[in-house]
């Protein structure tokens, strides 16, 4: 599992590590694996060109220590000093011993845009909203530079903890990130400005000699392994009720196909049977005659572990509100998150997943969609706490949020072609059928999110798909997962 730590999580662990080694061992540390990156991304070092933009703090040591490296082994070296009153001192004079110069900021045009790699050692962790004017000046002649640009553990101008964007940034190409991954190069939009992320081990993780981590990170990303654990697998007593029973409670006469489009998802989740209730009965028999269909409503449609409730369901509120009612797990989406009565959420005792994107979490909030896209993890931790609920919020960086606060889940899988209609729908039904199965909601909608994102990428394969398209691909996905 990948995870990332806050900055005083972080800040706290290095001050542990340092006191009980010699002064100056981290940085240097950091140093020589960021000059091993760039160097790898060089491929030659000798005779190439390299430029440091060179901010106040640490960040810019590291920069001006990794530049001092490359130029003993022949690189042409010119760092570009921000603060020159302020620069670190010893990673300024290991750089002028190496050979390497500096300019002022109003002599970086020429060199900036004539390197072969940009090293961007501006602001550390700790910055807050955009960069000042010259800075982002130079962050701009970085975007225009013909060589890699590389941020220092996190691009400069975007917000560790939070993935926000205030201003401007530096658009790196790779990010080489030092002891353990920090939040914002997980979540968009920071993530989008990070480019590839490389970590640079310093001895913060798990067998270091810190060892000053907590057990719970701020964030973590399941990987293959870890989906692998949590995919219910039927053993040789499992019956169809055994292996769980989901409830679809969607569509209406204006969007039938979203009934069949979660329905196809929760075919594919794990579950041992689909019951569906609602209009749409003849467009999801038609499709898949495997399904349990029943007109009577969610009460009178039988026996059920979870219920799916809200994609195109259009103004039906007296479905949604029986379905909230229900004393099993329950997933809300689409129309459901708009009906459904925020107290009736809240007094439920069942476990319930609410999957809304920026949109829809906007209307919930009563805020803006920018301000939902703009801070993604706040807002998700927001309604996660408000209904008591655990939140999915879609996006090109779907989050996981569990209603009792803890580490919050980002999906590491998924493709832009999934940006298409119905696509959410057969998320809904997918993790609606992880819920009857016996996963948490928090493992269901990690689990549905990772498997959708999968089969989007593997369904795609770099061309225009549509919703039906993912849903066949699940199970491509999950048998990639288990191999």
């Amino acid at each position: 599992m990948r995870i990332a730590y806050s900055v005083e999580t972080v800040r706290a662990a290095e001050q542990k590590l340092m006191a009980r080694l010699p002064e100056g061992t981290l940085m240097q540390r950091a140093a020589a694996g960021l000059a091993v990156a760039c160097a790898q991304l060089l491929g030659r070092v000798y005779g190439s060109r390299v430029v440091l933009l060179v901010g106040s703090g640490d960040n810019g040591g590291d920069a001006l220590y990794a530049g001092a490296r490359l130029a003993r082994r022949g690189a042409a070296v010119t760092a570009v000093l921000l603060a020159p009153e302020r620069t670190h001192e010893g990673g300024l004079a290991a750089l002028v011993r190496a050979g390497g110069r500096t300019v002022a900021p109003d002599a970086a045009e020429e060199p900036v845009l004539r390197a072969d790699l940009v090293l961007d050692g501006i602001v550390g962790i700790g910055g807050k909203g955009g960069l000042r004017p010259d800075a982002a000046r130079l962050a701009a002649l970085a975007g225009d530079s013909r060589g890699v640009v590389v941020a220092v553990d996190l691009p400069s101008g975007v917000e560790a903890d939070s993935g926000e964007v205030r201003g401007a940034a530096v658009r790196a190409d790779v990010t080489v990130t030092f002891g353990v991954h920090k939040p914002g190069l997980l979540i968009d939009p920071a993530r989008e400005y990070a480019g590839a992320v490389r970590l640079v081990d310093i001895g913060l993780g798990e067998g270091g000699e810190g060892g000053e981590l907590p057990d719970e990170p701020a964030l973590e990303a399941l990987q293959h392994v870890d989906v692998a654990r949590l995919l219910p697998v039927p053993g040789a007593e499992s019956d169809k009720y055994r292996r769980g029973v989901v409830g679809i409670a969607a569509g209406s006469g204006r969007y039938p196909g979203a009934a069949v489009l979660a329905v196809a998802g929760a075919l594919r989740g794990g579950a041992g049977a689909v019951r569906y209730v609602g209009p749409a009965a003849d467009a999801v028999i038609a499709r898949f005659p495997e399904a349990l269909v029943s007109d009577g409503g969610p009460r009178k449609a039988g026996r059920v572990q979870a219920w799916v409730v809200g994609p195109g369901a259009g103004d039906d509120a007296g479905t949604v509100a029986e379905v909230v009612t229900a004393e099993v797990p329950v997933l809300i989406d689409a129309d459901g998150l708009r009906l459904a009565d925020p107290d009736a959420v809240r007094a439920r005792r069942a476990p319930t997943l609410m999957t809304p994107h920026a949109g829809e979490a906007a209307a919930l909030l009563g805020v803006a969609r920018e301000e939902v896209e703009g801070a993604r993890l706040d807002s998700v931790r927001e309604l996660a706490g408000r209904y008591g609920a655990t939140v999915l919020l879609k996006g090109s960086t779907t989050l996981v949020a569990d209603s009792g606060g803890g580490a919050v889940r980002v999906n590491p899988t998924g493709t832009g072609w999934l940006a298409t209609a119905g696509s959410g729908d057969v998320l809904s039904g997918l993790a609606g059928s992880l819920l009857a199965s016996g996963l948490s909601a928090f493992d269901a909608g990690s689990v549905g999110a990772y498997l959708h994102g999968l089969a989007g990428r593997l369904a795609a394969d770099g061309a225009p798909v549509g919703a039906h398209d993912v849903a066949e691909a699940v199970r491509v996905a999950w048998r990639d997962v288990r191999d």
